[in-house]
């Protein structure tokens, strides 16, 4: 590809977001901090960029490595008689949790660590990053989970057909109505806490906490699935529950996915409103 070798020299952030996810994000001056400027709604060099495609495949590889971890978690509780035998619940959401702290770290000087369709639409609506790079990552999100999750259905057919395939559903006792809250104010937990963890203007207040921003990210992944896992099975991701519903492909899961991509994108967007209104606007001072 022309100019692939000059992309690999520059990197990244050639053609990057404005405010990356990942420690990239915090290691500027504390005392001489500039406000990125806002990314445009097309930048048309990126498509002849080799670390734009570099970014989407990183993407890829890991949304599948996400889903090929969860699923097989998932199945492995879902399969046992008793859940005393398992990692049960709290493993489960250690396992999403853990896997979101791991490869946002692998991941957030190639693109930026989003892993999940919610991340990318709440930082494109704040400006993070373009119109056309926010629609390939999404895309290439959601072949990666299809991807993982048919990779554990190929171990095993009959039994991931069996146990559901992982696939997200509201629980018994809960209406649509619960489950699509419980998908909003998740998705609003995780990208208020991605905002926060990757706000390099936090150095220029004097409150930042030196902590790696993929760490508080997992965590609240972690904590999110704890509570609504008895309810909806925790999406908050909608690559993770398309992956799941395309190659499980029953029709009691698709009356009621629309709701793992509805909630999570009002949560993002909730989420992206608040950062600007309040988390942006706390005025501070460069000494």
């Amino acid at each position: 590809m022309e100019g692939k070798e000059e992309d690999v020299r520059v990197g990244a952030n050639r053609y990057g977001e404005r405010q990356p996810i990942g420690t990239s994000a915090q290691v500027q001056d504390a005392k001489d901090y500039r406000e990125p400027p806002s990314a445009p709604l097309f930048e048309p060099g990126e498509l002849s960029s080799w670390s734009f495609y570099r970014a989407g495949i990183a993407e890829f590889v890991a949304t599948f490595l996400f889903l090929y971890i969860t699923i097989l978690t998932v199945m492995g509780v879902a399969k046992s008689d008793t859940k005393c035998s398992t990692v049960g619940i709290q493993g489960i959401a250690w396992a999403f949790g853990g896997m979101i702290f791991a490869l946002v770290y692998c991941t957030a000087g190639i693109s930026g660590g989003h892993i999940n369709p919610a991340v990318t639409f709440g930082l494109f609506l704040a400006r993070k990053l373009s119109l056309t790079r926010a629609i390939f990552y999404i895309i290439m999100q959601c072949l990666g989970a299809i991807c993982g999750a048919g990779v554990v259905k190929g171990f095993r057919p009959n039994l991931y057909e069996r146990l559901g395939g992982g696939a997200n559903s509201i629980a018994l006792g809960y209406s649509k109505r619960s489950g699509l809250g419980a998908e909003i104010l998740g998705t609003f937990v995780l990208v208020y806490t991605v905002f926060s963890a990757t706000d390099a203007k936090r150095n220029a207040r004097d409150s930042h906490v030196p902590i790696l921003a993929p760490l508080p990210i997992g965590f609240a992944v972690f904590l999110v699935h704890l509570a609504t896992i008895p309810v909806t099975g925790t999406g908050i991701n909608p690559a993770r529950s398309l992956g799941a519903a395309l190659v499980y492909n029953k029709d009691t899961i698709w009356d009621e996915h629309w709701i793992f991509w509805v909630g999570p994108f009002i949560g993002a967007a909730l989420a992206a409103l608040y950062h600007q209104v309040v988390i942006r606007a706390i005025p501070f001072s460069s000494k």
